[in-house]
């Protein structure tokens, strides 16, 4: 009695399944692959400015900035110390000009240096690093960041959709997630796409959904609105500031930033990892120290606020509520900042996997239709603009990430915008997927743009060990892990690239069923009538 209604059911979220996986799939595949490079945007941010060392002597690059700072910005109105870190390329030191009256406030983002392992401003590329792919993954680009934040949350809550659906459309899935059939077409495919969702299902759920949290205030904004006036209020009640610095006209020495900064790293319970400082070289200035989201579960990490002369501090912020303690630990799980070494690989891997799921739906959509169509050497125009959006997206992004590495190895140091000219070299290389996707079939699109991404990726690690000082062979050598992953990283994927490109050079379709039986039909219309 249950059966046709059980039936109805599943068929209803098979196609709620297929539909919203595929209407922003390739938004999603690009979310998922820049999102979990983004696991490793520190060790990104080294390797993609080879002059820098590892820094071993956090106190030392500490003390060097604050002795540029001093030197360079006396009077500045704030100073801003990015602290370094194991995985970090150094200290980032800025800092924000004394307002001119009749001038436009000035940013620091236009007054900042690097500071490298030995405590002195560094000579490095201008490079957005592994910035660009976090940022890319909720923001996108060339975009206004709150149009490309609504776009990322509605494809967000496509994903949990297509995930829910999911599971429940295939009632065999953990059965199936120990069946992998080769050269079976379709069958192939779903075998395929099976078990890279239910190997990392728990995860896809958690970054899915977390994700939609981080984006919460952009896509529910009506609870904020009806509790705060403004942005600046609601702000306030999660960060909040403390003693704000008031300039006294006196001068007075700044205390040492590196005690001050033991000394609140005792006191919040972990190391720090920003350090702001206000009003520098006067009696009223002061020190704000934040606590490394590295040390920590919530997002929301605390704060401490000293006296800049005398070093005592002032303020502290008080705990967290529970609804922003919630909010900022599923906002850390998602970051997974807090990781170990092995906890942050195993999210690398997890995250592939939901690229790849993502990939072979998309993929899989258009195998399913194929058999069905009634004419394959003319499909209708539906079905050859996924074709063709499959080989851009699927093909065209990876191959622009590894065209946006090669630009920071190849484009002059000294290039005017060459951090926006990385980016720009990507997206023009996944432009040129896409035109290639329109004018040519895609079965040699894909192993054109396979074949090409694999070899640009595999032979980076050959290029480093000529063309930086911070090779592989190097790095092993020095003992530095992150830098010595990477360049493994870089070759594995390009070999695998390699062999998925050879493996669809050589695909030859499986004859269709169809022609199979209208072939066997006059071999049976010949047989005598019993």
């Amino acid at each position: 009695m249950n059966e046709p209604g059980t039936k109805g059911f599943r068929q209803s979220q098979a196609f709620l399944h297929t539909w919203s996986g595929l209407v922003l799939g390739w938004l999603l595949f690009a979310m998922f692959t820049a999102g979990t490079i983004a696991f490793y945007r520190e060790g990104m941010n080294r390797w993609m400015r080879p002059e820098l060392g590892r820094v071993e002597q956090p106190e030392k690059v500490l003390a060097g900035a604050q002795r540029f700072l001093s030197e360079t910005a006396p009077d500045a109105q704030s100073w801003f110390i990015t602290l370094p870190g194991g995985t970090s390329h150094g200290a980032v030191a800025s800092w924000v000009p004394r307002p001119v009256e009749g001038e436009p406030p000035a940013s620091r983002r236009d007054n900042q240096v690097t500071i490298g392992a030995d405590g002195r401003p560094a000579q490095v590329r201008d490079t957005r690093g592994g910035e660009f792919f976090y940022r890319f993954h909720f923001d996108l680009y060339y975009v206004p960041w709150y149009v490309a934040r609504w776009m990322t949350g509605i494809a967000a809550m496509f994903m949990l959709v297509a995930i829910l659906s999911g599971i429940v459309t295939h009632k065999k899935i953990f059965r199936d997630f120990f069946t992998l059939r080769r050269g079976k077409g379709q069958r192939s495919w779903l075998d395929g796409h099976n078990a890279t969702a239910v190997l990392a299902l728990p995860f896809h759920l958690m970054i899915t959904y977390t994700g939609l949290v981080t984006l919460m205030v952009t896509l529910l904004p009506w609870a904020t609105v009806a509790a705060y006036s403004n942005d600046a209020d609601y702000f306030e009640s999660i960060y909040p500031g403390g003693v704000q610095a008031e300039r006294a006209g006196r001068p007075a020495p700044l205390v040492d930033l590196g005690a001050l900064l033991r000394d609140a790293e005792r006191r919040l319970g972990g190391k720090a990892a920003y350090l702001e400082v206000s009003e520098p070289g006067d009696a009223g200035a002061k020190v704000r120290v934040l606590r490394s989201g590295a040390t920590m579960l919530s997002a929301y990490t605390s704060r401490i606020t000293y006296d800049g002369v005398t070093g005592k501090p002032v303020w502290t912020a008080p705990p967290h509520g529970a609804a922003v303690t919630t909010a900022g630990a599923m906002i850390g799980v998602h970051a997974g900042r807090y990781a170990s070494p092995w906890l942050r690989f195993l999210y690398f891997l997890c995250g592939v996997a939901g690229a790849v799921m993502v990939a072979s739906g998309l993929v899989m959509w258009t195998v399913k239709r194929l058999e069905k169509l009634p004419d394959p050497a003319r499909p209708h125009f539906g079905f050859r603009l996924v074709e063709r959006l499959n080989v851009a997206a699927i093909g065209g992004f990876p191959l622009g990430i590894a065209v946006l590495l090669w630009a920071n190895r190849l484009l002059p140091v000294g290039m005017a915008d060459r951090a926006a000219w990385e980016i720009h070299c990507l997206f023009m290389a996944w432009g040129a997927a896409l035109v290639l996707a329109v004018v040519r079939r895609p079965q040699p699109n894909w192993v054109a743009l396979l074949g090409l991404t694999g070899a640009l990726l595999a032979l980076l690690p050959v290029y480093n060990l000529f063309g930086t000082e911070r090779g592989l062979i190097a790095s092993l050598a020095g003992g530095d892990g992150m830098l010595a992953g990477i360049d493994a990283t870089l070759l594995v994927f390009g070999i695998a690239f390699l062999a998925i490109a050879r493996r669809v050079a050589r695909h030859k379709p499986a004859e269709r069923r169809a022609r199979r039986r209208a072939a066997a039909m006059p071999a049976a219309a010949m047989e005598p009538a019993e």
